[in-house]
């Protein structure tokens, strides 16, 4: 009983180890990444980062975030309650009101348009 056991057992190592051989040789050759076109003249890590203007108007602190150029959230602090955010999702001029926490904004490119 112990020998077509042991035959199962050998046979089933002697084609794992076949099928292991195969798939090594039928991996794809990987190539070098080309590396990444130099960034252009004249242009510094901070035109990445948003620009933070913190302006205070009456008792209430307002802090306006631009994006090359383009205001994009405002975040009111008023002496005695939540701050509450303005936020242009679509990039129209048209701001949400959010109250609470920094609300989660999804990423969304423009990919076409008309």
């Amino acid at each position: 009983m112990r020998k077509p056991i042991f035959t199962l057992i050998i046979a089933t190592a002697l084609l794992a180890a076949t099928q292991m051989a195969s798939a090594q040789d039928s991996q794809p050759k990987l190539e070098d990444v080309p590396a990444p076109p130099p960034i252009p003249a004249g242009v510094t890590e901070e035109d990445f980062e948003p620009q933070v203007t913190i302006v205070k108007r009456g008792d209430d602190v307002v802090e306006e975030y631009r994006a090359h150029g383009k205001l994009y959230m405002v975040k009111v602090t008023p002496p005695h309650g939540t701050p509450y955010y303005l936020i242009d999702r679509r990039g129209d001029g048209t701001f949400e009101h959010i109250a609470g926490e920094k609300p989660l904004s999804v990423p969304m490119w423009v990919i076409k348009s008309w």
